[in-house]
């Protein structure tokens, strides 16, 4: 998880350790449940290493988190950053040329089986989407998974046909 993120939400205000993964489950829904609590813990630790975030205790003697001015400036700076994911040669792009190459696998055949685990994400996303509530914030998250595996689904279908295309000419 990103440490930004975790600064965000203490933005709203501080918070512990475990309140705070409480808000990240309400906020992300079924996507919070990948993240563990360690994961929160190891990020407060850097987070209050690197001075972005202080620590106080509570009257129950619990650990309270609340972000330094250095914390608001980069959450600000975050969230003015305009960014998206570079497109990039995955991994199984690499795999469907390299056995292509050297000829030790039917390309489209690992295109099949590729296609058979993004339906099977996308059913569990669709799935998971709908069990959102109208206007969540989850299920925007959701919504966007799913348009994403639908246009890999689309790209594998041209895959497919580029590839059965030079097998018969």
């Amino acid at each position: 998880m990103r440490q930004e993120v975790v600064l965000a939400m203490l933005a709203k205000e501080p918070s512990t350790g475990s309140r705070l993964r409480a808000r990240l489950n309400a906020a992300l829904g079924p996507l919070g449940e990948a993240m563990n609590d360690g994961q929160i813990y190891v990020n407060l630790a850097r987070l209050e290493k690197t001075g972005l975030i202080a620590r106080d205790r509570d009257g129950s003697d619990r650990k309270v988190y609340g972000l330094t001015p250095e914390g608001s400036e980069r959450v600000a700076a975050w969230l003015t950053e305009v960014s998206w994911p570079k497109p990039d040669i995955a991994e199984f792009h690499l795999k469907l040329v390299a056995a292509a190459q050297a000829r030790l696998a039917d390309p489209v055949g690992i295109v099949d089986a590729q296609r058979h685990e993004l339906l099977r994400r996308l059913r569990e996303a669709g799935r998971a989407a709908m069990a959102e509530p109208e206007g969540s914030q989850a299920g925007l998250l959701l919504e966007g998974i799913v348009l994403r595996l639908q246009a890999d689904l689309r790209w594998l279908e041209a895959c497919e046909r580029a590839w059965t295309e030079r097998r018969n000419p």
